[in-house]
């Protein structure tokens, strides 16, 4: 094995992100997140990112001003939630 070998390897540290949040309405309480994999309703998820650390049973999610059971992947959802989150924010398995 060479120097370089272990600094090109892609080693998976800790748990991944399953979305992402795009957007965020302060005033309704409702983050865009865009999902990496299908979700569903029930899932309980952890808002992650600099100033941001909560988990969350996801209760309602919306696709285009529709009540949706489930986000397809890569799909971005409205989801109603309890703390503040901000744009770049990460969601994992909670």
């Amino acid at each position: 094995m060479g120097f370089f070998s272990g600094l090109f390897s892609k080693k998976s540290e800790g748990p991944q992100p399953i979305g992402e949040v795009t957007h965020y309405y302060g005033g309704l309480g409702v983050a865009i997140v865009k999902f990496h994999r299908p979700v569903k309703v029930g899932e309980r998820v952890n808002f992650k990112g600099a100033t941001t650390d909560f988990k969350e049973t996801i209760k309602s999610m919306q696709f285009d001003h529709q009540d949706v059971m489930e986000a397809k992947k890569n799909q971005e959802v409205g989801i109603k939630v309890g703390n503040k989150v901000r744009e770049g924010d990460h969601v994992y398995e909670a």
